[in-house]
């Protein structure tokens, strides 16, 4: 199967209001340029500087999403450019993001990251802690960010009971938080859900999915 043809099968079995994610971490523009060609406009990475080279050579109507974990001494390079930033999880983060976003007078969208797996490897906030950051004086301070939804990466496992009680945590908090009225927050989109478990978090309510070895291939490292 082509990149086109992978992709192509995925649209058509997804409802049209999940926002599919290519992850092209470690792919080459080529790829990319053929899943760009076949329609695709939004692309996910995980390392800053890779993402700002792909941005610099590939067609600008491409919305770029920071899916990895993010360092704030990174921020400024993506900045100018990045559409939505996936792993959001702490004010200092945040206070970042909307500094630099200040410099290049954009306002940049941000998910908050929640702790949904049981896997000690995984970054993300406690659902009360999510909340406190929401609602905090200081974020609602921010004039340059945006927060629109919450994200969160479900343990690695074959077990479907496991990731639905993980998927529906997070809908849950999103549940019970996109009622909070606060400055820089409008809550629509909950990110959850990679190549092999997307079914089951769109079944549990995702509204956008980070699929890459189910376009691209597997990944070589």
């Amino acid at each position: 199967m082509t990149i086109t043809n992978n992709l192509k099968t995925i649209v058509s079995k997804i409802p049209e209001h999940v926002t599919l994610v290519a992850v092209s971490k470690t792919k080459p523009i080529s790829d990319l340029m053929e899943a760009y060609n076949a329609g695709q406009r939004v692309f996910g990475e995980n390392k800053i500087q890779e993402m700002a080279e792909k941005f610099e050579a590939m067609p600008k109507d491409i919305e770029w999403h920071m899916i990895g974990h993010v360092q704030t001494n990174k921020v400024k390079y993506m900045a100018p450019f990045v559409s939505l930033i996936h792993s959001v999880d702490s004010i200092k983060l945040l206070k970042e993001i909307d500094k630099q976003a200040k410099k290049y007078e954009r306002t940049i969208n941000c998910l908050i990251q929640i702790k949904i797996a049981e896997e000690d490897s995984k970054f993300g906030l406690s659902t009360n802690d999510a909340k406190a950051l929401i609602t905090s004086p200081e974020v609602n301070k921010l004039s340059n960010i945006n927060i629109v939804g919450l994200m969160g990466m479900a343990t690695f496992t074959d077990d479907e009971v496991q990731l639905k009680t993980e998927f529906n945590k997070l809908k849950n908090a999103f549940d019970s938080f996109k009622h909070l009225q606060t400055n820089n927050s409008d809550l629509k989109i909950i990110s959850m859900g990679m190549s092999s478990d997307y079914n089951i978090a769109i079944a549990c309510g995702s509204t956008m999915i980070r699929v890459g070895s189910n376009i691209f291939g597997e990944r070589n490292y």
